[in-house]
Formats: structure tokens, C-alpha cells, sequence
């Protein structure tokens, strides 16, 4: 039986649970970074290890005086070895979750990739996982990659599939629905993303990626829309019932990511995928409330160390 799972019910499960997940945040100096970290204290989601330099340490200790049970504070020099500091609480195992802050998204990357000292998965693909509460659509849809892959091969591909299709297995139950999109469903040449997606389709045929529906190349309406699919003469059991979309690059992902937030009024949560735990890495013009939906769908999915 399908169980239809929004934010609102992840915050809830975790609650319940009663386990709470220890969260890395590197320079908590933003409004929003303490309006969500205030927030998970005061519903009991979290626990936060804040890493502060000179310009957020003020912002760190007022967190900490409120909450001290629950909050520890490190102190660093500069953003470098801010980055450093909260990738290395990750790498030890202190931490199940690693967010940014103020801190530039590039700094905590490098952290993040450092070949020593970061936290990669070896042989692993760094990707970006979106989930969107769409108010038009009957369930929590995730998509990707809408940030990091600008033009996935089909081993990256597969790899997106991967990290998608478990995240929906931590948060939800059935057989994921994975659509691979595309503006036709036909397959060509001329675009190098059809191939792969046939590749795809054929070895999903052969349960190279577990219990899984894929179908594409299809359109996001065919995806999305049962009665589209059936006009089409789709009989795909992803048509009109998608868990999870695959765009064939960044530049369709993006633009979707940012239509449903303007024009469709979705909520969204993002986290980076392929590393030893998953990272928050929101952007600067994302609302308190996205924010806060990803640090909850990174908890929902987070191996407790």
C-alpha cells in the first residue's frame, strides 16, 4: 500500500522516533540558518554542532545560551577552516548532517571533495536531490539534478537513479516510479540523453537498479498527468503516477525547480547525495521554510552514526 508522505509528516516521524539527528552547521550567522536551527530545537528534531567564525560566533553563543543541552559551539579562524571544521565532525562521525550557513557554497564544497580529509563516497558521484510539495500534485515528488550535473552520462545517470530511488525507499514505501524526461518520447540521437535513457530502460529490465518502475523518454505533463498518458497511449505505470523525475540536464532541472516555487507555489527541500552523509547546501534566496523542509528530509534520510 502507497503511503503519501509530505514534510510535515517527516518532522512528525522524527519526532516519534525520538532519536535526534546531530547537524553540522558551518558559520550560523543568517537569519534564516537560526530561524531553522531555533525551530528544529523547539520541536525536538535535532541536536547542532555550530561551527563559527569571528562574524557569526555572537549569532553561535545566543543559539547555545538558549538551548546549551543541545547545542555545542567550535570556534574557527576564518571560512576555510569553518569548511574544514564542520566536514571533519561529519568524517569522524559526530555528525549525521552537514548544513551551510553564510558561508559560500564553494568553500564547503572544496571541504566537502577534499581527497584527504573530505567526505566522498569512494567512487561515488556528487549529485543534487530536490523534493517539491506541489499543491496541483497528489504526492511529494523528488527530482534531479537540478544543481550539480550539468550533463549526466549514463553511469551518472544511474547513479542519480541510485541515490533517488533510496531516498524515497527511507522516506516512503511502494515501488518507486522513476520518469526519464525528455520533450518527445522518442528516442534520437541528436540527443545523447535518449541513449542513455534507452540504456537505462534496458537494464531496469533487467533489475540492475532493484524494484523499480522506469519509463521515458516522456515528457513531464506524461509523467505527471494520467489522462495525458492515456491520450498518448502510454501504459507505462509511471504515466500520470511519477515518485521521482530525471532531467537530462541541469539547465531543464533548474528551470523546473524554479517554476513550481514561482509559479506553482511548491515547497522544496535539496541536499547533495554521493557523500558519506547528506549536505544542505540551500540557497541564499531560499525562504526559512524551504530550508527548514530540507534539513528535515536530510534527518529523514540520514544513517545514524
Amino acid at each position: 500500500m502507497y503511503t503519501t508522505i509530505d514534510f510535515q509528516t517527516l518532522a512528525e516521524q522524527l519526532k516519534t522516533a525520538g532519536t535526534r539527528r546531530r547537524v553540522a552547521v558551518a558559520r550560523p550567522g543568517d537569519e534564516h540558518t537560526k530561524e531553522v536551527i531555533m525551530r528544529s530545537l523547539q520541536e525536538g528534531l535535532a541536536d547542532f554542532l555550530l561551527v563559527a567564525d569571528e562574524q557569526s560566533r555572537e549569532a553561535a553563543d545566543g543559539i547555545m545560551n538558549i538551548s546549551p543541552r543541545h547545542v555545542t559551539v567550535f570556534y574557527e579562524k576564518d571560512d576555510v577552516a569553518t569548511a574544514r571544521k564542520a566536514v571533519s565532525l561529519v568524517k569522524s562521525g559526530d555528525a549525521d548532517v552537514l548544513m551551510k550557513g553564510t558561508l559560500n557554497t564553494d568553500v564547503l564544497l572544496r571541504a566537502v571533495l577534499d581527497k584527504e580529509n573530505g567526505i566522498m563516497e569512494k567512487g561515488s558521484v556528487l549529485s543534487h536531490i530536490t523534493a517539491a510539495e506541489i499543491p496541483a500534485y497528489k504526492k511529494l515528488l523528488l527530482f534531479s539534478d537540478a544543481a550539480v550535473i550539468p550533463r549526466p552520462t549514463t553511469e551518472q545517470f544511474e547513479a542519480i537513479i541510485r541515490y533517488t530511488t533510496d531516498v524515497f525507499r527511507k522516506i516512503s514505501n511502494g515501488i518507486p516510479n522513476v520518469a526519464l524526461i525528455h520533450c518527445t518520447e522518442k528516442t534520437s540521437e541528436k540527443f545523447t540523453h535518449t541513449i542513455s535513457y534507452a540504456e537505462i530502460m534496458k537494464r531496469a529490465g533487467e533489475n540492475a537498479y532493484g524494484n523499480i518502475s522506469v519509463g521515458g523518454p516522456m515528457d513531464v505533463k506524461t509523467a505527471c498527468d494520467a489522462e495525458s498518458g492515456k491520450i498518448k497511449g502510454i501504459s507505462s505505470p509511471v504515466a500520470g503516477n511519477a515518485d521521482i523525475l530525471i532531467f537530462p540536464n541541469i539547465e531543464a532541472g533548474n528551470v523546473f525547480y524554479k517554476t513550481i516555487t514561482v509559479f506553482g507555489n511548491a515547497l522544496t527541500a535539496g541536499m547533495l547525495c554521493g557523500t558519506t552523509a547528506p549536505v544542505v547546501v540551500a540557497s541564499r534566496a531560499d525562504s526559512s521554510e524551504s530550508k527548514f523542509s530540507s534539513l528535515i528530509l536530510a534527518c529523514a534520510t540520514a544513517d545514524k552514526k
